[in-house]
């Protein structure tokens, strides 16, 4: 885990931070929150950094904001929006999943607010970790440094074509499962899967002419499938989100926004079981989604979803 706050040189980072991300439900998150001054709040997922900055906006002197990410680059963009910052600022490189040992750490034991932005930043695009299916890069789609072993080619390379098709279809409903798992293990036996072009033209050798002709990327589905995997995104937010709702105050709130189907029926069952438990209720019966300005600005927040739950007094910190 390593941790620094806004007293620490930028030299200390090294990563890039070109890209671009517009911030998605910017003052419908924030609003929700209900931010006062002297708030514990927690930004679980730095990202671009714009819900960072405004969260930040609403603390005083008396406030704390905590600011994760497993992405070095999104704490540099974080330290910069920083620097001049009245309330106290803690910054993590680690995954929001270790949010229970990030507090203990800084010896913080319940929070006021928390926010998780599940959208994966713009900044990834031109992170050269092969998240992108336009861009000609190393197959890795960690969002954190890549390590041996645990890269999306390795798991490409390595899975069992039965696991492959499983994930394709769990975590991308792909509908041409099977066919692109059959192609990853064809395609290995003559060389390794190693780019994202690799990948692109298994894909499109897997799947009729039709489906490539369609507005949206026919890799789309199979990419997104691979980094939830590689990253354990749906394991990551069981975790984060448990511990989030266990440390938050009475009165306190969690925000979540999704940006597909999976990840929402996730949040939605987590946040109803708590309110059965007793331990909240549920603000947004239905979720917030982005207005049709937003949309005209920022297609990509189509499929953006916002979810907001309050603790109440049972088993809660007081």
């Amino acid at each position: 885990m390593r941790m620094t706050t806004t007293l620490t040189p930028m030299a200390s980072f090294s990563s890039s931070t070109t890209g671009a991300h517009e911030t998605v439900l910017l003052s419908e998150a924030i609003a929700g929150l209900t931010i006062q001054p002297n708030d514990i709040v927690v930004d679980a997922t730095i990202g671009g950094a714009g819900h960072f900055k405004k969260i930040l906006g609403e603390l005083d002197a008396r406030g704390t904001l905590v600011g994760i990410d497993a992405d070095v680059g999104a704490i540099e963009r974080a330290q910069a929006t920083s620097m001049e910052a009245e309330a106290t600022v803690h910054l993590v490189e680690e995954n929001f999943r270790n949010l229970g040992p990030v507090l203990n750490q800084l010896s913080i034991e319940c929070i006021d607010k928390s926010l998780f932005d599940l959208g994966w930043s713009g900044f990834h695009l031109t992170s050269g970790r092969g998240f992108s299916f336009r861009a000609h890069e190393p197959l890795h789609m960690t969002y954190g440094t890549p390590k041996a072993g645990n890269t999306a080619a390795d798991l490409l390379n390595k899975a069992s074509e039965e696991a492959i098709a499983d994930m394709l279809y769990s975590l991308g409903e792909e509908r041409f499962a099977r066919q692109i798992a059959r192609g990853v293990v064809v395609a290995r036996e003559v060389k390794d899967i190693e780019t994202t072009d690799d990948l692109v033209e298994i894909v499109l050798a897997s799947t009729p002419r039709w489906y490539q002709s369609r507005r949206i990327h026919p890799a789309t589905k199979t990419f997104q499938a691979l980094r939830i995997a590689v990253n354990d995104e749906l394991g990551a937010l069981r975790d984060g989100l448990t511990t989030a709702i266990e440390r938050t105050k009475v009165g306190g709130r969690i925000a979540v926004i999704t940006f597909h189907s999976i990840e929402d029926r996730i949040v939605k069952q987590m946040f109803r079981d708590a309110a059965h438990e007793g331990k909240g209720v549920l603000v947004t019966k239905k979720p917030i989604v982005p207005s049709p300005a937003e949309l005209s600005q920022n297609p990509r927040a189509r499929s953006a979803k916002l979810r907001i739950f309050e603790r109440s007094s049972q088993h809660a910190y007081v």
